[in-house]
């Protein structure tokens, strides 16, 4: 299968492409480095290892545990692969958590650390700090951790239909184009998840809210997931938190790029780009496009800023027929507030999860015909329950190396 490797590359300048995702596979640009000294490691946490770790209340595993539990880290247990490193399939005693055979207990997703950098393990300590302490119904869970000799491993809950971005993206029979109706749902639950974050009880910036991080169950509910990248928000009255650039090129906000000041708002910049694929289909960064095409967000402007009726000739030609008028426009209209160039002009979090209830009700009152005729062509594809097992798959990692 080849080397589970897939790592970020070093650079100075904020807009260098480098690989891919860390979740699962991606062919999106990262803006900065991985292997970075500790007095510039993100992201910042004021308590330390020791600290982090006791306080997290997580199942702390032991590594032949769980090697037995993904059959030895086998290649065909692979469910996708990033930055960070491999995550793996397995299985585990719900009870007792020791490691079962396949098909018995609970399914759980094993993220396993590539040994090649302090960075790494700061992420690492991360995922552990905030989701440790952090409970959602729109946030992963995190089961638990291993941390033994140089091994650093990750347990989550398993998440049977992948990404966001493989429903999106991949044009194959294991990933079926979503429905609209679908695809605002997903839209909503990632939007709850971020304001809960923003929120006074966890006041958390996410910083890399893209469609590979958000993961779906098998009702479609979306769940965030990989917090290595996320910072406390501004404390004591301070306005932003001032951080070395990172993330993901595309989805990264305009004046966080130049400034590095990160806020909220940076990350609801980052909800309209994601938005705005779900909308479209289409990449924020997709190099295979025509000339003029490349960037989703400037292509997409003009259609935005012009007539109602333009507005549709950037809607997802999959999905045809799916939605009413008004919950097209609903939605360009709360995707455009949300990348506006000046931070104060977005919404906060909170403001675009009602906007995305309203259009919930929109469409429970107006489009239940569109739907019911959307799934009957879906149906087409095959017996219901093969569908359903090809859709939960997650992709296997590309034999075709990423070009950056």
């Amino acid at each position: 299968m080849g080397s589970c490797l897939s790592s970020r590359v070093n650079s100075e300048s904020p807009l260098h492409a480098g690989a891919s995702s860390r979740y699962v596979s991606s062919d999106e640009r990262v803006l900065s480095s991985r292997r970075l000294s500790p007095a510039t490691s993100v992201p910042h946490t004021p308590r330390g290892e020791n600290e982090i770790l006791e306080s997290a209340t997580l199942k702390s595993f032991a590594f032949n545990d769980l090697k037995v539990a993904t059959r030895n880290f086998r290649p065909d247990s692979v469910l996708g692969e990033g930055g960070f490193g491999c995550v793996f399939k397995g299985w585990i005693d719900e009870h007792s958590f020791k490691a079962t055979k396949p098909g018995l207990g609970i399914v759980i997703a094993v993220k396993k650390l590539n040994q090649d950098g302090f960075q790494g393990h700061k992420e690492w300590l991360a995922e552990i700090n905030y989701l440790g302490q952090l409970h959602h119904p729109n946030l992963v869970r995190l089961v638990g951790y291993c941390l033994e000799d140089e091994h650093r491993l990750l347990v989550y809950e398993f998440m049977p239909r992948g990404s966001l971005e493989n429903h999106l993206f991949r044009r194959s029979s294991h990933f079926q184009p979503l429905s609209w109706s679908i695809r605002m749902k997903v839209a909503l639950g990632a939007a709850k998840g971020l304001a809960y974050l923003h929120s006074p009880e966890a006041q958390v910036i996410y910083r890399d809210f893209k469609a590979s991080n958000i993961l779906l169950d098998s009702a479609y509910n979306a769940k965030l997931s990989d917090f290595g990248l996320a910072k406390d928000g501004p404390m004591d009255g301070q306005s932003h938190v001032s951080t070395r650039v990172m993330g993901t090129y595309g989805y990264a906000a305009p004046e966080y790029m130049a400034t590095g000041h990160l806020t909220a708002k940076s990350d609801v910049y980052s909800f309209g780009v994601v938005l705005l694929e779900m909308i479209t289909g289409r990449r924020v960064v997709d190099k295979n496009r025509p000339q003029g095409e490349h960037n989703l967000i400037e292509w997409a402007r003009p259609y935005l800023a012009s007539s109602k009726r333009r507005v549709l000739r950037i809607m997802d030609p999959r999905i045809e027929g799916q939605y009413t008028m008004g919950g097209a426009l609903k939605a360009t209209t709360l995707a455009v507030k949300c990348l506006a160039l000046e931070p104060r002009n977005r919404p906060p979090m909170n403001e675009v999860v009602k906007a995305l209830e309203q259009l919930q009700d929109l469409r429970e009152s107006g489009s239940v015909k569109s739907e019911v005729v959307h799934q009957k062509k879906q149906r087409n594809f095959g017996d219901d329950e093969v569908s359903k097992r090809r859709a939960g798959s997650y992709p296997r990692k590309s034999t075709t190396p990423v070009n950056t």
